[in-house]
């Protein structure tokens, strides 16, 4: 109970604050990162049938489906998708770019890169059929959160310290299994076969996505996992739309 609460005090801004957790807590906590994905898309699904029922045009809905999950993560992952841009595009070496993601003050690139993902995830969710919808908004948001786990397997961390350190440090091949299984139920339950091609391009994508980034800055940090689940959140919009 312990790792799951971790879980969603990690990926969410619920007001949890555990303490006195081991470093294995921590490590299995990523099971449950799927999981935490599945409540914060059961949000979302029943906040756009709520607002259906009430008669709010689509592209509102989407609007506020959007703010919504924003509010319930706190924002955390547009904070490192920002960061992560104003890094990676500032044409700086290694040290510079993980300074630079330290920096509190956000750029013209960490600015762009949240107003385009906030655009797209509107488009791309207007975009989406009526009965679609659901599973585009179950899948978004649980294997987004699936693929950070993956990465964390496959890459180094590139700080010498960090709160993204204490899940890798702890993170084994049978951690990332059990989230694997339950990243494939959840996908096959929701789209069947679509559903499990959908898991296999997310992985791979976000194997793509954190080559690059580890090649650059050496390895990843909390917040290219962050900007790993935006991005993947909506290339998995993208897939449900075609």
């Amino acid at each position: 109970m312990t790792s799951f609460l971790l879980a969603i005090q990690f990926l969410t801004t619920l007001p949890l604050k555990i303490k006195g957790f081991s470093e294995k807590k921590i490590a299995w906590a990523l099971v449950y990162f799927p999981v935490v994905g599945f409540l914060l898309a059961l949000a979302l699904v029943v906040l756009n049938s709520s607002l259906i029922i009430l008669g709010i045009p689509s592209l509102a809905i989407n609007i506020i489906l959007v703010i919504f999950l924003i509010i319930l993560t706190g924002g955390m992952h547009l904070d490192g998708l920002s960061d992560t841009a104003d890094a990676l595009l500032s044409g700086k070496g290694k040290i510079e770019m993980l300074e630079i993601m330290r920096d509190p003050h956000i750029g013209v690139m960490g600015v762009l890169s949240i107003v385009s993902i906030i655009l797209l995830k509107i488009g791309l969710l207007t975009s989406i059929g009526f009965t679609v919808k659901p599973v585009a908004l179950f899948l978004m948001c649980i294997l987004s959160r699936w693929s950070v786990v993956l990465v964390m397997y496959l890459f180094p961390y590139a700080r010498q310290e960090g709160k993204a350190k204490l899940f890798i440090q702890g993170l084994n091949l049978k951690i990332l299994a059990i989230s694997m299984v339950t990243a494939f139920i959840f996908s096959f339950a929701l789209w069947g076969m679509k559903g499990l091609l959908t898991l296999a391009i997310i992985s791979g994508c976000a194997y793509l996505i954190n080559r690059v980034i580890s090649r650059k800055l050496g390895g990843v940090t909390g917040d290219t996992l962050g900007a790993t689940i935006e991005l993947t959140e909506v290339i998995i919009l993208f897939i449900l739309c075609l």
